[in-house]
């Protein structure tokens, strides 16, 4: 490993979405699993690791304005903002679910299915990549008493579903992954429950990367990314993954 003390630093910002990005805290230092990927791919090749744990919007305009170099996972969108680069590999093809309260009948069949329900969501979050009409119907100001955005730093997702056990919001849509992790972790189990189907599509993440890094260093940053996601063997992989007790199958 190339000595940390002539290591260049590589200032990445990620928003809390455990178990993939998880902000650290006295007593439990891991940073979860995308993070741990970071870490083994990144120090190897001269670059120490700068975190700054912010909310996903404060993130992305960090990175627009080049002050953080990296977002390890957004949604890839052909009609992304010009602020940022996507890389080539992506993170994970995540599918999702949603969460409803225990015995609730409901299940998801189209933007139809959605209407008159209370649905909720978060600050700068792009739904567009796993569905078009979905995002739509979020964005539509005529859709806005349906709709809450709830916001914070590092508890949205904790928020969101013990408003949906008090009966203030009927769903939400995320990874199942992200989701299981949430309702293991509060015991919330036996009054919510997973859903499927999720939306149309997979969520696919990749990490991002500024544009206000010069185009060469950009290029190589990237590419050490493309490189080490694609050697990850799927013992590793398995092996992260064990470290937050959950279980991906890609």
């Amino acid at each position: 490993m190339t000595n940390v003390s002539h290591a260049e630093t590589l200032s990445v910002c990620y928003d809390q979405w455990a178990p993939m990005t998880i902000f650290p805290s006295e007593g439990a230092p891991a940073r979860g699993v995308v993070i741990d990927m970071l870490d083994q791919i990144y120090p190897p090749e001269g670059y120490e690791l700068e975190y700054y744990e912010v909310p996903l919007e404060r993130g992305l305009a960090m990175v627009a304005e080049g002050l953080c170099d990296m977002l390890p996972e957004y949604p890839f969108a052909m009609n992304s903002e010009k602020d940022f680069v996507y890389a080539d590999e992506e993170t994970f093809a995540y599918s999702t679910g949603f969460v409803i309260r225990q015995g609730d009948t409901w299940r998801y069949n189209g933007i139809q299915s959605i209407r008159d329900k209370r649905i909720a969501t978060g600050p700068g979050w792009d739904y567009s990549s796993m569905s078009v009409d979905y995002q739509s119907y979020i964005d539509d100001p005529q859709n806005s008493n349906f709709v809450e955005v709830i916001s914070g730093h590092d508890d949205v997702v904790d928020r969101i579903v013990r408003m949906i056990k008090e009966g203030r919001i009927d769903l939400y849509v995320d990874n199942e992954l992200v989701l299981q992790h949430v309702l293991n972790r509060l015991n919330l189990s036996d009054d919510l429950e997973i859903v499927r189907p999720g939306l149309e599509n997979k969520l696919i993440e990749l990490p991002i990367f500024s544009k206000k890094i010069p185009a060469a260093k950009r290029q190589r940053l990237i590419s050490i990314w493309n490189e080490g996601r694609l050697s990850l063997t799927d013992e590793q992989k398995k092996t992260i993954f064990s470290k937050y007790d959950v279980i991906l199958e890609e």
